[in-house]
């Protein structure tokens, strides 16, 4: 059976379920179908990568930041990846392997990656 292939448009024979010549026609196709797709991605993990490189170069020393401070240097906190509730200290945010952790009159604990057991 004759069949035409999706990215480059010519006739080829193979099996019923093959659509395209070549492993590349076939990539080719499937990345301009779920071009969108890729850009969301793509947008959302540089919104995620600024603050992890941020986090990870802020605080080496370990004292709690203000978040004056914290705004100044463009660091957003609307942007985190999950979550981890401590008990001692109440819920702390992460970015990646960075995370802050919100203390008292707007200061913020700056903690590495939750080891999680």
């Amino acid at each position: 059976m004759e069949r035409l292939c999706l990215r480059v448009a010519n006739c080829f024979i193979g099996r019923a379920d093959k659509n395209s010549v070549m492993i590349l026609c076939r990539n080719n196709h499937y990345h301009s179908q779920h071009k969108g797709n890729i850009n969301f991605v793509r947008n959302i993990n540089n919104q995620l990568k600024r603050p992890e490189e941020f986090l990870g170069t802020m605080n080496p020393d370990g004292k709690p930041l203000s978040e004056i401070t914290i705004d100044k240097l463009g660091f957003n906190f609307k942007y985190h990846q999950h979550l981890h509730n401590q008990r001692w200290a109440g819920v702390s945010f992460f970015v990646y392997e960075q995370g802050y952790l919100p203390l008292e009159k707007e200061y913020y604990m700056l903690l590495p990656t939750p080891i999680f057991r």
